[in-house]
């Protein structure tokens, strides 16, 4: 088994050197002040603090602000111990109910830490309320001895029990606001407006996204992007979101209740995958044609979605490249704390034969007005156009 190389930071270092000098009898009743630690270490104040904090954690001394940190006897330090060579999964449903480039994903760091000598353990977190999500995964964490966490998708409870006790995880998905961890995701954002903005641009004005009502960041950025994306545009369009509980029975009931309005629309953007078909089904079934009445566009990617045709309107990602960034990223955590910044992933737009131009509607023109009609030029690009009549 290859021995993974530990990189280790200027604040372990001089904590061990603290620690050292403190057994050696260099310091006896209290450690010197932070002022004078960085001129004898050569290092910047922060770093001389995080040093600090991590012992005082083990039970080495006591922070006293405004004086001297005093040292604790020798029975109250708790013993190090050596890290654990097991990570853990933390995920809101099973890995069958995952899109299969994200499982792809997971597996495939499940084998690489394997082979580096880790093990993994999956917790599926319940979908109940905020505490019973962090009692449960207090229960998890206790009975299982894991180094750090993957956090797929989880909730703003569940993020933010990881983030107050600074506990080493990586978030497979959007960080919620106010969360401070390192995570991984698609540019979601950039998406819903990219794709609000194509289906603006064929001519579209009533448009709806289709997502589930789990709660996860990356849903919460689609929506609201996909809303100030509609709200800017100044030609009265307008967006709806359709939120539903992931089973089909919801999404028939939200889909009818959508479309038996006097208005319903003609485009629909759809998140998660393993919803797309559940919603052409639906309207195959209610004869409602795709994309004639309705456009449709895939959020993400599948990759059985490469043998359908006509071909889905989608955005993708090359699968190779996210499962190397992941495993970097996972090797580089079990190393050294990851920096709290998100990581996009920016896919690309795959035009497919699911989204058509809307024709332009005909307008009553009253006499002595002139009006402006939003059109769609045969080419698909969009044009004001200027109408002014006179009756006799």
């Amino acid at each position: 088994m290859l021995e993974i190389p530990r990189r280790i930071s200027l604040s372990s270092q001089i904590a061990a050197a603290i620690r050292k000098g403190i057994e050696d009898g260099v310091w006896d009743g209290s450690l010197p002040g932070e002022r004078r630690l960085c001129e004898l270490f050569q290092a910047s104040r922060p770093t001389i603090h995080s040093a600090l904090r991590a012992l005082a954690k083990d039970g080495w001394f006591e922070i006293r602000p405004g004086s001297r940190n005093r040292l604790l006897p020798r029975g109250s330090r708790r013993a190090r111990k050596p890290p654990g060579r097991s990570v853990g999964i933390i995920v809101h449903e099973p890995f069958s109910h995952l899109g299969s480039i994200l499982a792809q994903g997971l597996n495939e760091m499940r084998v690489h830490l394997a082979e580096q000598g880790f093990t993994t353990e999956v917790y599926v977190s319940p979908v109940h309320t905020p505490r019973a999500q962090t009692r449960g995964l207090e229960s998890f964490l206790r009975q299982s001895r894991v180094s750090c966490c993957v956090l797929v998708s989880t909730s703003r409870a569940v993020q933010r029990w990881f983030s107050e006790h600074s506990l080493p995880a990586l978030v497979l998905g959007s960080c919620h606001p106010s969360v401070r961890l390192p995570s991984l995701d698609v540019d979601y954002r950039a998406v819903c407006r990219h794709a609000a903005g194509l289906f603006l641009h064929k001519g579209h004005r009533h448009l709806a996204l289709v997502v589930p009502d789990f709660g996860t960041a990356g849903d919460l950025a689609s929506e609201q992007s996909f809303k100030q994306a509609i709200e800017e545009h100044s030609d009265g369009a307008r967006a709806s979101i359709v939120r539903h509980t992931g089973t089909a029975r919801s999404i028939g009931t939200k889909l009818d209740a959508l479309f038996k309005s006097d208005q319903p629309p003609t485009a629909l953007l759809v998140a998660r995958t393993p919803y797309v078909f559940t919603v052409i089904m639906y309207l195959l079934e209610r004869g409602l044609g795709v994309p004639d009445p309705v456009s449709l566009i895939a959020r993400d990617s599948e990759l059985m979605f490469d043998q359908v045709e006509p071909s889905l309107a989608r955005y993708a990602f090359k699968s190779d490249a996210y499962v190397r960034r992941l495993c970097r990223l996972m090797l580089q955590m079990l190393n050294e704390r990851l920096s709290p910044k998100p990581i996009l992933i920016v896919p690309k737009f795959i035009a497919g034969r699911t989204v058509q131009t809307v024709p332009v509607a005909p307008v009553k023109i009253d006499s002595h007005r002139s009006v402006k009609v939003f059109g769609v030029r045969p080419s698909g690009r969009s044009e004001i156009r200027s109408y002014s009549s006179r009756t006799a």
